[in-house]
């Protein structure tokens, strides 16, 4: 049996307004086009998830909306917002879904991302992973407790440039 993880960080959030909390951040102009950018190259690989587990920042609530696909189950967690790889996989852990995204923050989905895949994407942007850069990787395990590093098969990476170019 297998399970699908999608890694996304936000979007490009707004530096603007300079009086905000790092949390409370919302998406720039560019991460407003971005989000549904990765949300149809998703679609079109057939990667819907069925369990989203997110940071409860403004910009990943606004990523996933702006995603706007629906999935059963849906989690802001206070535990993601900017969690490190080993908080991450302990939210992974207790997943219900196959196929699960998590939208999360830099440097830690960066870090988790690259802990995970057995190979890395051969792309010069995996590495540092920018805004709203996706991996989708596959795990062939019959619950994600038993998830473990560098055992994951990348099915695809994608940044929005790349998709909007």
């Amino acid at each position: 049996m297998t399970h699908t993880l999608i890694l996304t960080r936000h979007a490009k959030s707004s530096w603007d307004n300079p009086m905000l909390d790092d949390h409370a951040r919302p998406l720039s102009n560019r991460g407003r086009k971005s989000a549904p950018a990765i949300a149809k190259w998703l679609r079109a690989h057939g990667w819907v998830p069925d369990e989203v587990l997110s940071s409860t920042s403004t910009r990943t609530r606004e990523t996933w909306g702006r995603m706007a696909m629906t999935a059963e189950y849906v989690r802001f967690q206070d535990a993601l917002y900017l969690a490190g790889p080993d908080q991450m996989i302990r939210q992974l852990f207790e997943a219900k879904g196959r196929t699960v995204l998590m939208l999360g923050h830099n440097p830690g989905i960066a870090q988790f991302a690259r802990q995970l895949v057995q190979d890395t994407p051969a792309h010069s942007r995996f590495l540092d992973y920018p805004t709203c850069a996706t991996t989708v990787m596959e795990f062939d395990v019959a619950s994600w407790t038993e998830v473990q590093w560098h055992t994951g098969k990348v099915l695809g990476f994608a940044i929005p440039r790349e998709l909007l170019e």
